[in-house]
């Protein structure tokens, strides 16, 4: 994954977003890395994926519960967090 550095990444804004179309970027700050830049085709892709594995795992868990949307954007954003 390509890396740039914050400084970078805000002097060179529009060619940024351009490349992230492609690739996912990698942004640093003082050598460490702080956030990554994606495609909002990727980002959809990743929300997709992380409700469809949601789901599933409730389903196969033998008992759903409470199946409400909120729940759900809960469980996901706690896999993406670990």
């Amino acid at each position: 994954m390509k890396s740039i550095t914050a400084t970078e990444a805000k002097n060179n804004f529009g060619d940024l977003l351009m490349n992230a179309q492609s690739a996912p970027i990698t942004i640093t700050r003082n050598g460490k890395e702080q956030g990554v830049l994606v495609s909002v085709n990727e980002y959809l892709r990743l929300k997709q994926h992380a409700l469809q594995t949601a789901i599933s795992d409730g389903l196969s868990s033998g008992d759903a519960g409470i199946l409400d949307i909120d729940s759900i954007k809960t469980q996901a954003r706690a896999r993406f967090e670990k």
